[in-house]
């Protein structure tokens, strides 16, 4: 499957984007259109066995097939049977691979796109997510893509089917009598002008429905993450709103666009009529006055049905058509958006990682911000454990985001043993970094498969001694399963301390050579902050780690505390040094001490 980065820039046509799309699969594609045409041209083929049958009645030994050498009726009327039961047949054989065929492309085509949209999505920096809701982006990958799928599943072969019925009838009818035929294909070029019109008029209020379907499923799935806010609150009668205006106006949108194409078959369906009655009228004179025989005739009354009636489907399929369309755009949009943060070259294999980190000169703004960064400069030693405390918006948590590369810098260079990680493979950086954030995010799933996330294959033996190391063992053998306890989405029914027991249960596994706490221990309780210290003690030996906190009492003992303010290191040493420095660092202390300002400070 090729990838968004090896795609050409988008042609305008969504059907284009579309066939592009396609091209992988054009041997499927052709063999489905191929079984579609076939199937069609069989389907055609009973009106021409009645004008047969007509004309083998009427006319008897001088009848068409009586010329072919079939003489007598009832030999005749026997080679009609044979040929219905095997045009049947063929007709039944092609709709039933026709049917395989196009469900199989449509399946295939809807796998392998959310599968390349999602492996794309994953690769965009978190600024893309920043600026989206979750909801809209999952109505791209299911909703959308599914749209297209439904497309594949029936409107191709519809589309395929009618234009078969249009060359295959016309010409037919032309053979047989082309006054007939001028006055039968009177309406097709209103229609087809019609359905232009209608196309272009749908595209835009499809677009505006799948816009407003993107709205309510982030609103829908804002409320059921922020349920307990809604609940504590009391805000479901505003919620329930809020999302009745959202849902309305989904359901307008959708209103404008089947009020339009509503509309289409019925006026299509008097230009049917008009050349129906006209047929039926000249072709019957013709008849009468012997200028065409009685078989052609009935032929001709039954044919332009076929051809004429399936025009009224144009509108559904144009319908089918334009939202599929409307999806594709969406869908490749998000695939022809470019990946801000590419991945370097040089390998980085982990076994040789000392964990040296060094930021030279580094200045950095977050997207319509001021900077926050302004040549930062930082140098942590190999095998140290750094403690990085500061107010709220100083700038900890970032400079955890740059070295794991979620952003870019705008200047200066970041490097992990000597090397840029710019130019270190993305994979070979973060399998090197381990990462223990204050929000914890844990998978439905159960618990020893919440602590082996990333560590795959980890055999049960190194969950469970992971989860000692973490102090996690005591409550997780506690619960109903042990082990395979199901957590529930986001690990909602533990509390706040187990979750984040087992987020750094899960770092221990992977056994990073960095190791990165990001305020691991803020909203734990005095407890929890014993036991995570305790487990700290044991697994930041021999490693290099980045302790952000904002509990001074879990740097005190870090090789070396730097204190930030505004994006800039204003203090650096150990808790010692700090205290009697009677600083920045000191004033915090005295804050979380409940000490006054100037009263001394025991070290």
């Amino acid at each position: 499957m090729a990838t968004a980065l090896q795609r050409n820039p988008p042609p305008a046509s969504g059907l284009s984007r579309l066939l592009t799309t396609l091209r992988p699969h054009r041997r499927l594609v052709w063999l489905a259109a191929l079984c579609s045409v076939l199937n069609k041209l069989f389907d055609l083929a009973p009106p021409v066995l009645i004008g047969l049958a007509v004309d083998v009645v009427v006319q008897q030994d001088s009848s068409w097939l009586a010329v072919l050498g079939f003489s007598g009726v009832p030999a005749q009327l026997g080679v009609l049977a044979v040929l219905s039961f095997v045009i049947w047949s063929a007709e039944s054989l092609f709709e039933y691979l026709y049917g395989v065929l196009w469900r199989n492309l449509a399946q295939t085509v809807q796998h392998e796109l959310r599968l390349e949209a999602y492996d794309h999505l994953q690769r965009l920096d978190m600024a893309f997510f920043e600026a989206r809701s979750s909801g809209r982006l999952m109505t791209v990958l299911n909703d959308d893509i599914n749209q297209l799928e439904r497309f594949l599943d029936h409107g191709a072969n519809e589309i395929l089917q009618l234009i078969t019925t249009v060359l295959a009838v016309g010409g037919a009818m032309v053979v047989l009598s082309p006054g007939v035929a001028g006055v039968s294909f009177l309406p097709i070029p209103v229609i087809l002008w019609g359905s232009l019109r209608f196309q272009k008029r749908l595209a835009p209020r499809y677009a505006a429905v799948r816009e407003q379907a993107g709205d309510l499923a982030s609103r829908l799935s804002t409320n059921l993450g922020g349920m307990l806010t809604i609940k504590s609150y009391v805000a479901e009668r505003h919620e329930l709103g809020r999302l009745r205006e959202q849902s309305q106006a989904y359901r307008l949108a959708n209103r404008r666009a089947i009020r339009m194409s509503a509309a289409f078959v019925p006026l299509i369906r008097y230009a049917i009529l008009f050349a129906f009655i006209a047929i039926l009228v000249i072709g019957g004179l013709q008849a009468w006055r012997g200028e065409i025989a009685t078989g052609s005739y009935a032929f001709l009354v039954f044919i332009t049905q076929r051809l004429l009636w399936p025009l009224t489907t144009l509108g559904r399929t144009l319908d089918d058509y334009q939202r599929a369309m409307a999806s594709t755009h969406r869908v490749l949009d998000l695939l022809d958006t470019p990946i801000a943060i590419p991945g370097g070259d040089r390998a980085l294999p982990l076994s040789q990682v000392k964990g040296e980190i060094r930021f030279e000169d580094v200045s950095f703004a977050y997207s319509g911000r001021q900077p926050l960064l302004r040549h930062f400069s930082l140098e942590v030693p190999a095998g140290s454990t750094i403690g990085i405390v500061g107010a709220t918006g100083s700038g900890k948590s970032t400079i955890v985001k740059l070295l794991l590369r979620l952003y870019e810098i705008q200047a200066g260079c970041i490097r992990l043993d000597g090397q840029p990680i710019s130019e270190l493979r993305l994979d070979d950086l973060r399998h090197a970094i381990g990462l223990v954030s204050q929000e914890v995010f844990l998978f439905h799933g159960s618990v020893a498969e919440n602590i082996a996330y990333g560590s795959f294959d980890a055999p049960r033996a190194a969950i469970e001694r992971a989860a000692r190391l973490a102090e996690a063992a005591g409550f997780i053998e506690a619960l109903p399963q042990g082990y395979d306890t199901v957590v529930g989405e986001r690990g909602q029914r533990l509390s706040g301390g187990q979750r984040q027991r087992i987020a750094l249960a899960r770092a221990i596994l992977k056994n990073p050579p960095v190791l990165i706490l990001d305020e691991a221990t803020a909203a734990v309780d005095n407890e929890t902050e014993a036991a995570i210290q305790r487990s700290l003690d044991l697994i930041t030996a021999e490693r290099t780690t980045l302790v952000i906190a904002h509990r001074l009492s879990t740097v005190r003992h870090a090789d070396r505390i730097v204190v930030m303010e505004h994006g800039r290191i204003v203090e650096s040493g150990r808790h010692e040094q700090l205290i009697a420095a009677d600083g920045a660092y000191a004033n915090l202390w005295r804050v979380q001490a409940g000490l006054r300002s100037g009263e001394r400070l025991a070290l």
